[in-house]
């Protein structure tokens, strides 16, 4: 009996999505570059499974049923194109590749592009959850060629996650549409990471509390609106103790490192001008965190706040949660924002609600509130951004003043705030109806000739002044993003 899907490359996400189909019934053909990671797999974690090992790409493609599937996880870049390279010759018409690893959502279209030119369909998948997810359900957004979606449906939806019966996997849209989601999906993740991590920095250096202290802190913050799966792990590695019975997280490098998914959707939300600003410096504050030879001189030489918390701690905690909750919406509100100027862009037609359906589990940035942005896209499938929903307006209304107060404290001990500062900064500048960029535009006329509109005109008219009274008439060119 031929296989159902084979798939090549199997570092941790691969064995582990592997084991998962077999488990749901499906045949597998495996695949690695190191042939002996094969023979390793076979005689160890899947060992008694129908899993089929092979040593070739000739063999992996023999062993398939047509159409034949076969699943790329590999890194992204270079290497995917490379096995498209050799796969291609060894497929037939109508077979089918997917690529499941985190692939830049550009680089799909185009080999979705070249791929229906040879007749071959092409699926990119984004796949979250990490290990966990890909042994027990992660959440999966699939894009490209919808011709090989009926083909693969069937093995996606079964091993994805399922909420309330329905599995964390639907067709997202054409192209690069899977792989675009799961960028801002990743992006979305920074940004609540980050403001976690800003959130413990509150609670253990500006009140003094204890790794134990926040463990029972964000395991009763995972009880309420905050429910999340980054909330549950945060609480449990504030928990968890070394070998000589003190916290382990305390002994961990304050460096981060990261693999770009951050990085393309900061760069992307520059190329539509939509301002991810929380993401951005999520990822600016990885940065920072690398410079730790540098941070540590700076330290000994700059002066710092010396100021020691004398306020009521509850209050204190209660404020920082509030600015967790809010600027977490945000996060969101900006992820989504960002999805829907892509949409129109590059055609994508995305889904929201099913976007929201889709992380609700498996993924690592799944919360009780995915829930609350599906009913808000299935009550207005136009809505622009999430802030104009009833549910979130009413949300930031409750969180303003602790939100507030968590920043300011932040200010005060000289403890840094990035994303929860620039969600603020954020928050107030889309409720203001007018901002101060007549200035700015006043300011580009007259060192520039850039012209301005007014409020006393029709939109697309535009004006220059002569400033000085010896800049003339001339006006330069201008554009809008």
């Amino acid at each position: 009996m031929k296989a159902n899907i084979g798939l090549i490359g199997l570092a941790v996400m691969g064995q582990n999505l592997v084991l998962n189909m077999n488990d749901h019934g499906f045949k597998v053909a495996v695949y690695n570059r190191t042939t002996s990671t094969v023979d390793e797999f076979l005689a160890g974690p899947a060992k008694g499974t129908e899993v089929i090992g092979v040593h070739s790409l000739e063999a992996l493609v023999e062993s398939l049923e047509t159409p034949r599937i076969v699943m790329l996880m590999v890194k992204a870049g270079d290497v995917v194109d490379q096995y498209i390279d050799k796969l291609v010759p060894l497929l037939a018409e109508g077979d089918i590749i997917v690529d499941g690893g985190n692939s830049l959502f550009t680089d799909t279209n185009r080999r979705t592009a070249a791929l229906k030119d040879k007749h071959i369909n092409y699926i990119g998948t984004g796949v979250s959850g990490g290990e966990e997810g890909a042994r027990h359900g992660p959440s999966i957004m699939p894009g490209g060629n919808k011709a090989a979606w009926p083909t693969v449906k069937p093995i996606f939806q079964a091993i994805s996650a399922q909420v309330n019966g329905e599995p964390c996997c639907e067709w997202v849209g054409d192209n690069g549409a899977g792989h675009y989601v799961k960028m801002v999906h990743n992006g979305i993740e920074y940004g609540d990471m980050q403001l976690i991590c800003e959130a413990y920095q509150l609670l253990s250096e500006g009140l003094g509390l204890s790794a134990d202290d926040m463990h029972a802190i964000f395991a009763e913050w995972n009880l309420g609106e905050l429910s999340s799966y980054l909330i549950e792990i945060t609480a449990n590695i504030l928990a968890y103790k070394d070998e000589d019975g003190l916290p382990l997280v305390d002994k961990i490098l304050d460096t981060a490192g990261q693999k770009g998914t951050g990085k393309w959707t900061g760069i992307n939300a520059l190329d539509l001008g939509i301002p991810l600003t929380l993401i951005g410096e999520s990822v600016f504050a990885r940065c920072l965190s690398a410079q730790k030879d540098e941070r540590v001189k700076a330290a000994a030489v700059l002066p710092t706040a010396n100021k020691t918390f004398t306020g009521d701690q509850q209050t204190a905690i209660n404020a920082i949660r509030d600015a967790l909750y809010a600027a977490k919406i945000i996060s969101y509100a900006q992820g989504f924002r960002l999805m829907r100027e892509a949409s129109k862009e590059y055609d994508l037609s995305l889904n929201y609600g099913e976007i929201a359906l889709m992380w609700r589990g498996g993924c690592i940035i799944r919360s009780q509130f995915l829930n609350d942005i599906k009913q808000a896209y299935n009550t207005n499938p136009e809505l622009e951004n999430l802030l104009l929903a009833d549910f979130f307006v009413s949300a930031m209304t409750k969180a303003d003043a602790g939100w507030r107060k968590a920043v300011i404290l932040g200010i005060e001990l000289g403890i840094p705030t990035p994303a929860f500062s620039s969600a603020l900064a954020y928050y107030d500048g889309y409720r203001t109806a007018r901002l101060p960029a007549n200035l700015l535009q006043a300011q580009r006329d007259y060192f520039g000739a850039h012209t301005y509109e007014r409020t006393d005109k029709p939109r697309g008219e535009y004006f220059h002044t002569d400033w000085t009274g010896h800049g003339g008439k001339t006006a330069s060119s201008t554009y809008t993003v």
